[in-house]
């Protein structure tokens, strides 16, 4: 599965004496994420992204995230519009705080604010929003882009947290989606976990109780509801492609394929 990473081609530390007369054009929109089918999720996005996306979990051994399905075919967005508009009511915060990005020296302990200069909508020329005014001072744009940054990663470790209990109560299973796109051979879509509801429902009254308690539970049943999006987003890729909607397979929830 494609991952938000291909959005920064040349992601380069903000300062004064690089960006002093550089802009932001938002009218550039979000082509930047046409390459990709999936982008992460932070669990406070959850309830919102559940209306209208399809939520799954991805990672390794050592970490494990949500994400957002934004299409069945390798670098398919069908969420976004031919103008590189987002179809969407909700956009993940991953995909709205392009092009700014924070790296981690290290230790891990201290973050830089980068911004993608490679972005169209990166210009000298005035256009959008300026990241420091005439005193090379940053502008209130670049201190709201700050507050967000800061708030996105704080919501990250939190997302970490609820994570790592799935993980510690082993209720991930590793899944896969089977399709059929019309005039072409049976595709699957692997590379990702879903909650297993037997596993769920077999948890002791304590953890369960546990769950509930750091609205963990509630978290994870919007999960589990949004993997009924999965048809609306293959009616969304048929649309796109003029074809019928792809018939699917196995059910993705706690498959192992």
């Amino acid at each position: 599965m494609a991952v938000q990473a291909l959005f920064y081609a040349r992601a380069t530390p903000v300062s004064a004496q690089r960006h002093g007369d550089w802009c932001v054009d938002p009218s550039a929109k979000y082509k930047f994420a046409g390459g990709v089918n999936a982008v992460p999720l932070m669990a406070v996005e959850m309830a919102a992204a559940a209306r209208e996306y399809t939520i799954v979990f991805a990672g390794s051994a050592e970490a494990v995230t949500p994400l957002v399905l934004l299409g069945v075919e390798n670098h398919e967005n069908v969420y976004l519009t031919e103008d590189g508009g987002w179809s969407a009511k909700y956009i993940p915060a991953v995909v709205r705080r392009y092009p700014f990005v924070f790296s981690k020296n290290e230790d891990g302990n201290t973050f830089t604010l980068c911004i993608d200069e490679s972005w169209a909508g990166c210009n000298q020329e005035g256009r959008g929003q300026r990241l420091f005014d005439e005193q090379n001072k940053p502008t209130s744009y670049i201190e709201n882009v700050l507050g967000f940054l800061k708030e996105f990663q704080r919501q990250t470790e939190r997302t970490q947290e609820y994570c790592n209990k799935l993980k510690a109560l082993d209720l991930l299973d590793s899944s896969q989606l089977q399709f059929t796109i019309a005039g072409s051979a049976e595709k699957t879509l692997r590379g990702f976990m879903a909650v297993n509801r037997d596993k769920l429902k077999a948890l002791s009254p304590q953890a369960l109780s546990d769950l509930a308690q750091t609205d963990a539970l509630e978290l994870t049943y919007t999960h589990l509801l949004s993997m009924n999006n999965l048809s609306l987003m293959f009616e969304r890729g048929a649309g796109r492609r003029g074809t019928p909607a792809p018939a699917t397979g196995a059910a993705p929830v706690g498959s192992s394929g």
